[in-house]
């Protein structure tokens, strides 16, 4: 499977500008024999709080028909985040099309970022998220989930991949890689990472950090096509192999977690 991560310099709330600059590295890419391209949270807005002028209604979204277009032109899968309506409050969501402009997956971030008033202004996702891409089961996930394994534990029982797209500040990068490798390891899958470069309105910065770790928690060898631009390469058929090998789910203790959640 081949995959390209794009790690945009988002242009703030600025949903023209940030559709113009992946229109372009689309059409740089084009010549790539891509099965998927995956971009970072909140695509064409950045990480912003600014819900009511930036969310969008599902059905008419213009950021959805923008992503369809363009799977159906360059016939990859493509997976973004965006801001929907909703009520209360907006959610945060990654949403996959394939290649066809078929809508494949919509997930609701599940733990919004208290930290940065995240949840004042978007409720949380209630399921996780899978679908299949290219014969292979897929896992979404958005920024700050990364800290709470629970959810991909319930994820990797039937995946090969989890994707995490992020606005993942540098401050913090480290967290980020340390994060993305266990949940590689614990998890026996390939896990993503997308994350956002440049500097966001609020003056936060964020360095590239894309990346994509195999089962055994190693970075997989890529391409650098450019500064926001990285293919990798995976076998998902790894993952089997890998947990086969070294079969570590089937000693997980299902019923006593339930029960150790319930003591008081």
């Amino acid at each position: 499977m081949n995959i390209a991560l794009i790690s945009l310099d988002q242009s703030w709330e600025n949903k023209t500008a940030n559709k113009e600059k992946i229109s372009i590295i689309f059409e740089n890419i084009s010549s790539e024999k891509l099965d998927w391209i995956i971009l970072p949270e909140l695509t064409l807005t950045g990480f912003s709080m600014n819900t009511k002028d930036l969310a969008e209604d599902f059905e008419n979204s213009e950021t959805i028909n923008f992503f369809l277009k363009l799977s159906i032109k360059y016939k990859f899968f493509i997976s973004f985040g965006i801001i929907l309506e909703s009520v209360p409050l907006a959610t945060n969501n990654l949403i996959t099309i394939d290649q066809n402009g078929n809508i494949v997956a919509s997930y609701a971030k599940i733990h919004p970022f208290s930290f940065a008033k995240e949840d004042e202004f978007y409720s949380g996702g209630v399921a996780i998220s899978k679908s299949i891409i290219k014969e292979t089961k897929v896992g979404f996930s958005i920024c700050y989930d990364l800290r709470f394994p629970e959810i991909f534990q319930a994820m990797s029982l039937d995946v090969s991949i989890i994707v995490n797209i992020a606005n993942w500040p540098a401050k913090r990068i480290d967290h980020w890689y340390t994060l993305l490798k266990a949940r590689a390891i614990e998890n026996q899958v390939f896990f993503i990472g997308v994350n956002r470069t440049g500097d966001d309105g609020n003056g936060v910065n964020y360095q590239k950090s894309s990346l994509i770790f195999n089962p055994n928690g190693e970075i997989c060898k890529h391409r650098c096509i450019s500064e926001e631009i990285d293919i990798y390469t995976i076998n998902p058929e790894y993952v089997n192999e890998y947990q086969t090998s070294f079969p570590v789910k089937k000693d997980r203790q299902e019923n006593l977690y339930k029960e150790l959640y319930e003591i008081k």
